[in-house]
C-alpha cells in the first residue's frame, strides 16, 4: 500500500462524507500506517507522545473512533487493538485473517463467507450483527 495515496484518498473520503481528516487524525493514521499488523491504542499513544511531547488518552481515542467509524480502521475485539482498512470506500464486513508466527494480518471481504452464517442464523431466529471475524493461523510466507 503506498501510504502517500492512501492519505490522499482517506482525505477524500473524510470530505465526501462532511468530515475532515484534522492533522490529529491523520497522524494518528499515520503511526497506525507505521506498524505492520494489529496495532494497540497505548501503542499509538505512545508514538504519538514521542512525537508531541504529550498527548492524552481521550485524544488518541477519539481519532481513533473517528477512523474507525469512517471505515479507515477497523477495531479488532478480539485482538483488542486496530487494522488499516485497504479498501475503506466501501461498507464490508471482514475476514481478518493472523499469522501466529510473524503477526502479518491481512483483511477480506467476508460478504460471501458470512452469508451462509447469516442463514444459518436467521433459521434459528437469529439475527447476526455486522462482523469483522478474526481467524488465526500461518500466512504463506510462513508456511513455506
Amino acid at each position: 500500500m503506498d501510504r502517500s495515496h492512501y492519505l490522499a484518498a482517506a482525505e477524500r473520503h473524510c470530505a465526501a462524507r462532511g468530515s475532515k481528516l484534522t492533522d490529529l487524525r491523520r497522524q494518528v493514521l499515520e503511526l497506525v500506517l507505521n506498524h505492520r499488523g494489529v496495532v494497540k491504542a497505548y501503542q499509538v499513544l505512545a508514538d504519538l507522545q514521542q512525537q508531541r511531547g504529550s498527548a492524552a488518552p481521550p485524544t488518541v481515542y477519539r481519532a481513533l473512533d473517528f477512523l474507525v467509524e469512517h471505515g479507515l480502521l477497523h477495531k479488532v475485539d478480539a485482538l483488542n487493538g486496530f487494522i488499516v482498512c485497504e479498501h475503506f470506500d466501501c461498507q464490508h464486513e471482514s475476514l481478518i485473517l493472523v499469522c501466529e508466527q510473524c503477526g502479518r494480518v491481512n483483511e477480506v471481504d467476508a460478504a460471501g463467507g458470512l452469508a451462509g452464517l447469516r442463514d444459518m442464523a436467521q433459521a434459528a431466529g437469529f439475527t447476526l450483527s455486522p462482523q469483522n471475524l478474526v481467524l488465526a493461523g500461518r500466512c504463506q510466507s510462513c508456511t513455506a
